[in-house]
C-alpha cells in the first residue's frame, strides 16, 4: 500500500499534527489518488485505540498525497449520542487530524442504503429473519443443537434458520443476505495473504436489524463503495469482517476492491482491547489531566501491545 505501519514506538513524523492529508506534500502514487477514511462510532468518547487508528489512516494518506474522509458511523440509533459526536470532532481537531471535507453521517443515509439494497431484493437474495440474539445464543430454532456454534474468534455463526421461511421484509424483522459457500482471498498490506469463508464464519449476513438499524457490515460496505474508498485501514479486530464485505461489495456491483490493512490494537490485558463502553483511556481524560496533544499522540504510538 506504500506506507509503513506504526511500530511501537514509532518516529514522531507519523503524526500529521495540524495539517490535512493533501497539504502534507507526500508523493503521488502511480496507482492513482488514495482515498481512505476515519470512521468512528459516536457511542462513546475517543480512546487511545482510536488515536492509533487515526495515526495509521493519516500517515497512509500523507505518504501517498491522498485524502482522508470522515465518516460518523451512527447507524446504531439506540447507542449513538450527539454529545459523543461533538466530543469526537473536538478531540480530532485538538489532536491535529483534519479530514478532507465535511463528515458523512450514516444516520442520514437511509435512502442511500435502501437504493443500494433494492437490486439484491429484486434478485431474491434478501429475506426476513425473526431470530433474536438471545435465541441464537441459546440455539433456539436451529436445525440441530450445534448449528449456532461460535466460530474461532468467538463469533456466533447464524445457522440460516429463517432462510426458507419466506418472512416478508418489514419492520420488526431482521433483513439477511444469503451467503453461499465459497472463499474470498485478499492481500492484507500488513498481515499478508488471507483466505476467508464468510458462510462458515457468519452464515447469512444481517443487513438491517429488527429495530430498523442498518448494520455495520452493510452500511460500511455501501459507503466504501459509493465514496470510492481505495484503502481501508483499521484494527486487526475487524480482520474477520473483510471477506464478507468483499462478497457483499461484489454483489452490490463493485468490481475494484479497496486495499486492506489491519494494524495492531491497544490492549488493556492479554485478551481485552480498549473499549469505549468501558470508558478506557479516554482522550478527554488525558486532556483534563493536562496532557498536550503531542504527548497523547506519542503515548498512542507507544501503546500498541498486540504486535504484528
Amino acid at each position: 500500500m506504500g506506507y509503513t505501519p506504526i511500530p511501537a514506538p514509532a518516529v514522531a513524523a507519523a503524526a500529521p499534527s495540524g495539517v490535512n492529508a493533501r497539504s502534507s506534500g507526500g508523493r503521488v502514487s502511480s496507482s492513482g489518488l488514495v482515498i481512505t477514511r476515519f470512521a468512528p462510532a459516536p457511542t462513546g468518547f475517543l480512546h487511545l485505540g482510536h488515536v492509533v487508528n487515526a495515526l495509521h489512516v493519516w500517515q497512509a494518506a500523507h505518504d501517498r498525497d491522498g485524502r482522508v474522509l470522515l465518516r460518523i458511523e451512527d447507524h446504531d440509533r439506540q447507542r449513538s449520542r450527539p454529545e459523543y459526536e461533538a466530543a469526537i470532532l473536538e478531540d480530532l481537531a485538538w489532536l491535529g487530524f483534519q479530514p478532507d471535507g465535511p463528515a458523512v453521517r450514516q444516520s442520514e443515509r437511509d435512502a442511500v442504503y435502501r437504493k443500494a439494497l433494492q437490486p439484491l431484493i429484486d434478485r431474491e437474495l434478501v429475506y426476513g429473519c425473526s431470530c433474536t440474539r438471545a435465541e441464537l445464543a441459546a440455539g433456539v430454532g436451529t436445525p440441530d443443537p450445534g448449528a449456532g456454534v461460535r466460530h474461532p474468534g468467538s463469533e456466533l455463526r447464524y445457522p440460516n434458520t429463517c432462510r426458507d421461511r419466506d418472512l416478508p421484509l418489514g419492520d420488526g424483522v431482521g433483513w439477511r443476505l444469503r451467503i453461499e459457500l465459497g472463499t474470498e482471498s485478499f492481500f492484507d498490506e500488513i498481515l499478508g495473504p488471507q483466505v476467508q469463508d464468510p458462510s462458515a464464519q457468519c452464515g447469512d449476513l444481517l443487513l438491517r436489524d429488527r429495530l430498523g438499524n442498518w448494520t455495520y457490515q452493510f452500511a460500511v460496505t455501501v459507503d466504501d463503495h459509493l465514496q470510492a474508498i481505495t484503502d481501508v485501514i483499521r484494527g486487526v479486530d475487524l480482520l474477520a469482517s473483510t471477506g464478507r464485505q468483499i462478497r457483499l461489495a461484489r454483489l452490490l456491483g463493485r468490481t475494484a476492491m479497496p486495499r486492506f490493512a489491519h494494524h495492531g490494537l491497544v490492549m488493556k490485558s492479554a485478551t481485552d482491547k480498549l473499549s469505549k463502553a468501558d470508558g478506557d483511556t479516554g482522550v478527554r481524560d488525558l486532556r483534563a489531566a493536562g496532557w498536550s496533544a503531542e504527548a497523547v499522540l506519542d503515548l498512542a504510538r507507544r501503546s500498541v501491545t498486540l504486535p504484528l
